[in-house]
């Protein structure tokens, strides 16, 4: 008899319940998916800020080569900035009206020329994907120095 309870039970409703595995995937889908969006907006966003970082260093050592052609500090820093302008607008995730350039000759050396780059970030669309990602600085700021006259 108390084989006969058992058996029932095993054939009722609330034993087919934990049987049925027809729901398990969206229940499965439910507790991964937050964590991949999370990390697939993370990846996405430190790629474009980091692209967009190594599109300002590029600019800043391109503006550097351009000014070792000046034959003072003075035609070294116009043709770094006429470089910057004219060209900024060429690279990836870069607006070329938020950059910022200095061009100054190093304070250590008096045969190095800077050219130091500030970059407001704040037009990336990295911003507006995750309230909760952390996020680097809204400032991008790279230098690039060069030596004069090849010494």
């Amino acid at each position: 008899m108390a084989g006969d309870k058992m058996s029932e039970l095993l054939r009722g409703p609330r034993y087919r319940i934990w049987q049925n595995r027809a729901g398990t995937s969206a229940i499965e889908f439910a507790f991964v998916a937050p964590l991949f969006l999370m990390f697939f907006f993370g990846m996405t966003a430190y790629g474009i800020y980091f692209g967009a970082s190594h599109s300002v260093q590029q600019i800043a050592a391109d503006a550097a080569r351009t000014a070792i052609a000046g034959l003072g500090e003075a035609e070294r820093s116009a043709l770094a900035a006429d470089f910057i302008n004219r060209n900024a607008g060429g690279y990836p995730f870069v607006d070329p009206h938020n950059i910022v350039a200095h061009t100054y000759g190093s304070a250590d050396d008096d045969n190095q020329f800077v050219v130091a780059i500030r970059y407001d970030a704040r037009t990336l669309p990295i911003w507006n994907l995750l309230d909760g990602l952390p996020l680097p600085g809204m400032t991008i700021t790279r230098q690039s120095t060069i030596r004069i006259g090849g010494i």
